[in-house]
C-alpha cells in the first residue's frame, strides 16, 4: 500500500512532511535512481503559481542532480504542458510542482514517465520504497540548484504552439476565461491570441497566494456570472494547474465534465473517430449522461475516480475519450493526460462549427438530482470495517432500489471522505446523504 503517493502524486502542506526539504531532496534522489540508464538522462520540471513552488522545484532538482540527472525548467506551465513536453522532446521524465485545486498553502509533486503518462501505481510504490531508503540513509545536505524561474522560454513556446495548432477555422465569438490565478495565467492568453480568439481574461494575476481563491473550476458560478455581466457567449474556467476545465453557457448555467463528454463524444462519433462508440467516465458521473449517450448509440464505461484510472480503462478498452464530471477530459488521440486548455479549444471548435450555443448542443442531458458532500476525517480506515457506516450505506441502497446511486469513498488528495448520492427524489437524496455523513463523522470525523 502506498504511503506517500495519492491518486495524483504526492501532496501536503508546503514545508511540512512529506513536502519538507529533506523529504523533497530524497524524492529527487529516489526518482533519479529509478530512471533507466541512458547516455543522457534529463528531466523537465514545471510549476504552478504558489509561493512555495519555486523552492520545492529547486530542492527536488538538487536531489536529481546528486543522482546524475540533468534538469530543465519550463517555468510556470500547466500540468498537461509538462506531459506534452516530456514525450515530444524526449525527456526521461517530467515533474510538475502543483497541488492542482488545493489551497495555496498546499503543494505537490506529480511525475510523468518518458511516454508522457502518469506513473502506474506499482512504479510509484517502487519509488516510494526508495524514498524511505534515502530518508533512513545519511542524506547529504541539498546543494544549491539553478533557479526554477523564469524557465526556458523555448519549452513554453513549444507547448503554446502545439495548442494553437490543434484547432482551425474557428470564427471568433465573445468568451470569458477564468485562469484561477494559476498556471493557465502564463499560457492561456498567448494561446488564444495565436488562435485569433478574442477573450476577456479574469483571475490571471497570481500573487503566490490567490491560486483557486474564489475563482476557477472550483467556483464555476463566478465565470458564469461574468458571462452574464459581459454579455458573452461562453465562459471557461480552469483549476490551478489547468488539467481540468468547466464551462458556462450564455444563460449563466454551469456546464460540467459530463456535458463536455456528451458534446465531444457525439462530435467524435459523427467524424467516425469514436473508437468502439465507447467513452469512459467515473463512478461520479451522472446517470443522465449514461442515458443521453445510450440514446446516441454510445456506450459509457465507469472507472474509479481519478483521471489516471480513467486513462487505464481507456487503454484497456481502446476508448479515445474519457473524463470526470469535475472537468478532467482525456482526448487520447491528441494527449496523454487531461488538458484543460486543449479541451477548451476543442469545445470552442465544436460550438463555432455548429453555429449553435453550447446549451442547445447538450439540451437533452437530463441530470438526475445529485449531491456531493465532503467529510473531514482523522483517518482513512476501510469503510467496510466501520459497521455503522456500512449499515447506513446499505439502507440508502435498499431505499433507492435501483432508481439512484450511492458512492462513498476517500479522497485521494485530501483528508476527506466523499459522499455522493444520486436519486430521482431530491428528498431521498438529501436524507440519505446526511445520514451517511453523520455516520462517518461519528466514527472517524476530524
Amino acid at each position: 500500500m502506498r504511503k506517500l503517493f495519492g491518486t495524483d502524486g504526492i501532496r501536503g502542506v508546503a514545508g511540512e512532511y512529506p513536502l519538507d526539504k529533506k523529504t523533497i531532496y530524497a524524492i529527487g534522489k529516489a526518482l533519479g535512481h529509478h530512471l533507466p540508464a541512458a547516455s543522457r538522462r534529463r528531466i523537465v520540471i514545471g510549476l504552478d503559481t504558489r509561493e512555495s513552488s519555486a523552492w520545492i522545484a529547486e530542492t527536488l532538482s538538487a536531489g536529481l542532480a546528486d543522482s546524475g540527472i540533468e534538469t530543465e525548467s519550463a517555468g510556470v506551465i500547466t500540468t498537461p504542458g509538462i506531459a506534452h513536453l516530456t514525450h515530444t522532446l524526449n525527456f526521461s521524465a517530467g515533474v510538475v510542482i502543483s497541488a492542482s485545486h488545493n489551497p495555496w498553502q498546499d503543494n505537490g509533486i506529480k511525475i510523468f514517465g518518458l511516454d508522457g503518462y502518469k506513473l502506474p501505481d506499482e512504479v510509484e510504490l517502487e519509488i516510494e520504497e526508495e524514498i524511505f531508503s534515502q530518508l533512513l540513509a545519511t542524506v547529504s545536505r541539498p546543494r544549491t540548484s539553478a533557479p526554477s524561474l523564469p524557465g526556458n522560454p523555448n519549452l513554453h513556446d513549444a507547448y503554446v504552439e502545439w495548442l494553437a495548432s490543434s484547432i482551425s477555422g474557428v470564427d471568433p465569438f465573445k468568451v470569458v476565461v477564468d485562469c484561477a490565478n494559476g498556471a493557465a495565467s502564463a499560457i492561456a492568453p498567448e494561446v488564444f491570441r495565436r488562435c485569433g480568439l478574442p477573450a476577456d481574461f479574469t483571475h490571471s494575476t497570481p500573487n503566490g497566494r490567490n491560486i483557486n481563491e474564489n475563482c476557477g473550476a472550483l467556483h464555476p458560478k463566478v465565470v458564469a456570472g461574468e458571462v452574464i455581466a459581459r454579455k458573452a457567449e461562453l465562459g471557461i474556467c480552469f483549476d490551478g494547474d489547468a488539467d481540468r476545465v468547466l464551462f458556462a453557457d450564455h444563460h449563466g448555467s454551469v456546464v460540467n465534465g459530463d456535458a463536455v463528454m456528451l458534446l465531444l463524444g457525439r462530435e467524435l462519433q459523427q467524424q467516425g473517430r469514436l473508437n468502439g462508440n465507447t467513452i469512459v467516465a467515473t463512478t461520479m458521473s451522472n446517470m443522465g449522461l449514461e442515458i443521453a449517450l445510450r440514446e446516441s448509440g454510445i456506450k459509457m464505461l465507469r472507472a474509479p475516480v481519478g483521471d489516471k484510472y480513467v486513462l487505464e480503462e481507456m487503454k484497456k478498452t481502446g476508448a479515445v475519450l474519457g473524463g470526470e464530471q469535475s472537468g478532467h477530459i482525456i482526448l487520447s488521440q491528441l494527449a496523454t493526460t487531461g488538458d484543460g486548455l486543449l479541451t477548451a479549444l476543442k469545445v470552442l471548435e465544436v460550438v463555432a462549427h455548429s453555429g449553435k450555443p453550447i446549451s442547445e448542443l447538450i439540451a437533452d442531458l437530463k441530470v438526475f438530482p445529485q449531491v456531493l458532500k465532503g467529510v473531514p476525517v482523522r483517518e482513512k480506515r476501510p469503510l467496510a470495517q466501520i459497521p455503522a457506516v456500512q449499515a447506513t450505506i446499505q439502507e440508502a441502497e435498499r431505499d433507492l432500489n435501483g432508481s439512484g446511486r450511492v458512492v462513498v469513498r476517500y479522497s485521494g488528495t485530501e483528508a476527506l471522505a466523499r459522499v455522493m448520492i444520486e436519486a430521482e427524489s431530491k428528498e431521498k437524496m438529501e436524507k440519505h446523504a446526511n445520514a451517511i455523513v453523520q455516520a462517518i463523522q461519528q466514527a472517524i470525523g476530524a
